[in-house]
């Protein structure tokens, strides 16, 4: 039983770290570093991701700085940039790439929290998933009188309280999110 409850927990933990690195990659009115993760590099004729063949560094609130370690990349990053679904502007001096991040407008940032919002949802639902799975296997072993009825309780208890600990945190998440995104 114990197994089964440990199972839920890291499965839980997975599906609430994978929203924090699905918001993180979201456009917000800041510079960030993270912003790049999804964008790949066809970099000798491999897709690439973008931190594997540059530095990419946040100097200031509003500008990214991405230096490559290969100089004749230079040009495979901006249209990678270009290509990307970031729409921003890269501008090349020759040695390193400046990225100016523009203020959202009012209608992308509601936009954006849209999209966030769809995100967390969907990370509730792969936390309640997780939930059902892992009280169907206690009823299974309940059913197989592995384990007696008390027990089957006292783990879909703690089954319950590890999701609503999730949800929470899922929210929390959001909620930090939603504040990034909408502060001007």
């Amino acid at each position: 039983m114990e197994a089964i409850i440990t199972d839920a927990q890291e499965r839980m933990k997975k599906s609430v770290a994978a929203l924090e690195e699905e918001l993180a990659g979201l456009r917000t009115g800041r510079a960030s570093a993270a912003m790049f993760d999804k964008v790949r590099v066809q970099y000798y004729g491999t897709p690439t991701p973008l931190n594997q063949v540059a530095s990419v560094s946040v100097p200031e609130p509003r500008l990214v700085v991405i230096q490559p370690w290969d100089k004749g990349a230079l040009g495979d990053i901006e249209k990678a940039i270009y290509a990307s679904e970031l729409s921003l502007n890269p501008s090349n001096d020759g040695k390193v790439i400046r990225i100016s991040i523009p203020p959202m407008t009012e209608e992308r940032r509601k936009e954006v929290v849209k999209l966030a919002k769809n995100a967390a949802e969907q990370g509730r639902v792969a936390v309640r998933n997780i939930r059902r799975d892992a009280n169907d296997e206690l009823k299974k072993l309940e059913k197989n009188s592995e384990i007696s009825e008390d027990d089957l309780k006292r783990g879909e208890e703690k089954i319950q309280k590890l999701t609503d600990q999730r949800i929470e945190e899922i929210n929390t998440v959001l909620a930090a999110k939603e504040t990034e995104i909408l502060e001007i």
